[in-house]
């Protein structure tokens, strides 16, 4: 695009100043969409599973407090699996982080990652500890948690 007026009716030569800088931008303006349509095209979809396994888990660990029944192994294998793609998110983030996938604050982006990948552990080793129904409640909060932090996650990334 022409910045300046001038670039279309300057004298001879005017449009020719005008080229170079016209690819420049395009150049920067693809880099941009190529990093945004990764962002997009790879976080999305992790996040929106991260969500659906921990409302699932959440939804599991409810009927167990409906139940008054206690945690058991098969629902801390679930958190582990939410565990696992929590990990893979984290490694993604971090390869889009280093290749400038978004402009992000570092800190509040490492920090809802950090966290989100702390809750499900501390919370399975509270509910095997902790043998009532309140395990059961320990996992149902910490699933909450997770996917409300992944949801924050998303808007950090700028997806949401």
């Amino acid at each position: 695009m022409l910045d300046r007026p001038s670039d279309t009716h300057g004298g001879p030569g005017a449009g020719c100043r005008a080229a170079p800088r016209r690819v420049r931008e395009d150049e920067r303006r693809a880099g941009v969409s190529v990093a945004a349509g990764t962002v997009s095209t790879v976080v999305v979809p992790v996040a929106l599973l991260v969500i659906v396994l921990c409302v699932l888990l959440a939804a599991w660990a409810c009927w167990f407090v409906v139940r008054d029944r206690a945690v058991v192994l098969r629902q801390l294998w679930g958190a582990a699996v939410v565990e696992a793609v929590l990990v893979v998110q984290a490694v993604v983030a971090g390869i889009l982080a280093l290749i400038g996938g978004r402009d992000v604050d570092g800190l509040l982006l490492w920090g809802y990652v950090l966290t989100q990948a702390l809750v499900l552990p501390l919370a399975a080793a509270w509910a095997f500890a902790e043998r009532t129904r309140w395990s059961s409640v320990v996992l149902l909060v910490a699933a909450l948690t997770v996917a409300f932090l992944e949801y924050r996650l998303l808007q950090i990334w700028g997806t949401v």
